[in-house]
């Protein structure tokens, strides 16, 4: 069963455009990273420098333990830290944003 889990960041002012060139093409090894640890989509919309993400994952903790040591991923993470207010350095127990309401 695939899991969705939304996320919210936000950009250190300034950073916006280089933000969406980062992201035009992700690394290679990184896409694989991903799938790898389960993630079967993640979109990411933008306003102003609020960052919303639905992650779509067969299991959001074991996501983030696969990745916190990865050789793809922490590279990924130094260079999101140089744009993002707050950084991910995937020690916490995040679990995204909690539902309040969907339409079935």
């Amino acid at each position: 069963m695939t899991h969705r889990v939304a996320l919210h960041t936000r950009l250190r002012p300034g950073k916006e455009a280089e933000y969406e060139r980062v992201h035009a093409v992700i690394p290679d090894e990184l896409d694989a990273a991903l799938r790898e640890s389960g993630v079967r989509s993640w979109r990411i919309w933008r306003d102003g420098l609020d960052l919303f993400h639905v992650v779509e994952v067969d299991d959001y903790p074991a996501m983030r333990r696969t990745l916190a040591g990865h050789p793809a991923n922490v590279p990924w993470q130094a260079r999101m830290a140089e744009l993002l207010d707050v950084e991910d350095d995937y020690s916490g127990t995040d679990s995204g944003l909690s539902l309040v309401w969907e339409l079935p």
